[in-house]
């Protein structure tokens, strides 16, 4: 039973009893924590998880194997917890995997993974140490820890998909409410813009974008919500022709309120409801629009890891028997795409008052 007649709570208790609907908030929490906390939890905390070992390149997951690190002669800045989290820091040790070694004297005998005997001159104990590794996914062409890789790639997705969704409902709500408040020859025109930028197809435009402003990650994120405020204007244009016409907007007009407040104050929260349902599908859209960029080239440069990055990378390793390393950022991609479907279509069904 419901204990509140507030449409708040009936939305919620309707989108509770979806279960889809929940699975996928709940997968895009665990995916926006794993984002946040990145190198904190990230195997491979260097920047750009970028700290490569070409001697285990393309290792099976669960591969393990013991890594010499000999500090490096360069004087590494440590960085405060808060700098880690976001970028990373940089290792004072070179890694080096191996399968014995034995110390003799001043000298470590070492032979390496793949069998190459090395020596490494020793002055003091804390100059090295063995560690055990144990690489869950297992590591790419350049022996980088893939697991490290994915998590930092849900950070760029993330990032890309929020400004997306900011960018396209600051343009679509003000474009779309002034057409739809104002009419007349002000809506001819905006819908003139909105039919316009609608006709071209949405990748091209992106591609538009990115070659004439370059392949920044901050125009990647600029280009894909550029692309997706038409869908959003297009609706609040709509709707709010539609709760203009209503008796409080009136009564509005009566109390002598100005065109901004009956807009802002009265009728744009009247409809949150379709905004929100078309902002879970945008941040879908930019999602799939930015690792579509990444795997084609236009996107996020490597070192950076992204899921279509790491496609790009490793698509050639799908048939020829190691199919996990394209798989694995391709799954990424899929589930978070369709966990934020599943929200919308749930958030879609919960605002419907319509809904027993």
């Amino acid at each position: 039973m419901i204990k509140t007649n507030s449409p708040t709570a009936r939305a919620w208790f309707r989108l509770k009893r979806n279960k889809p609907a929940l699975f996928g908030m709940a997968w895009i929490v665990f995916i926006a924590l794993i984002a946040l906390l990145g190198y904190k939890i990230a195997p491979d905390s260097t920047p750009n998880c970028d700290n490569q070992m070409v001697r285990i390149k393309l290792q099976p997951p669960g591969f393990s194997t013991s890594i010499l690190r000999i500090k490096k002669d360069l004087d590494i800045r440590q960085r405060n917890f808060f700098h880690q989290m976001f970028y990373g820091q940089e290792t004072p040790y070179k890694w080096i995997p191996i399968e014995r070694h034995q110390a003799f004297g001043d000298t470590l005998h070492v032979t390496t993974f793949g069998g190459d005997p090395l020596t490494f001159p020793i002055f003091q104990s804390s100059d090295y140490n063995i560690v055990e590794r144990t690489f869950l996914l297992g590591t790419d062409n350049f022996g980088r820890d893939i697991l490290s890789r994915i998590i930092l790639g849900a950070r760029i997705s993330l990032i890309v998909g929020l400004i997306a969704v900011l960018i396209s409902l600051t343009i679509g709500i003000t474009l779309g409410s002034i057409a739809g408040y104002a009419g007349g020859k002000t809506d001819d025109m905006i819908m003139f813009l909105i039919n316009t930028v609608w006709s071209i197809p949405t990748l091209l435009l992106v591609f538009a974008i990115v070659l004439a402003f370059g392949r920044d990650v901050g125009i990647i994120f600029l280009a894909v919500g550029l692309t997706m405020w038409v869908d959003v204007a297009r609706i609040v244009r709509g709707q709010v022709l539609s709760v203009k016409q209503m008796q409080f907007v009136e009564a509005a007009h009566v109390f002598g309120f100005g065109a901004f407040r009956i807009v802002f104050k009265h009728i744009l929260p009247n409809i949150l409801g379709p905004v929100m349902v078309i902002a879970a599908a945008n941040f879908a859209t930019a999602i799939l629009l930015e690792a579509g960029l990444s795997y084609l080239g236009f996107g996020v440069q490597p070192p950076t890891p992204s899921w279509g990055t790491m496609l790009n990378e490793n698509y050639g390793f799908a048939i020829s028997g190691k199919p996990l390393l394209a798989l694995v950022p391709a799954m990424a991609v899929m589930l978070l795409v369709l966990s934020f479907n599943l929200l919308g279509n749930g958030l879609r069904d919960a605002l419907d008052v319509t809904t027993k």
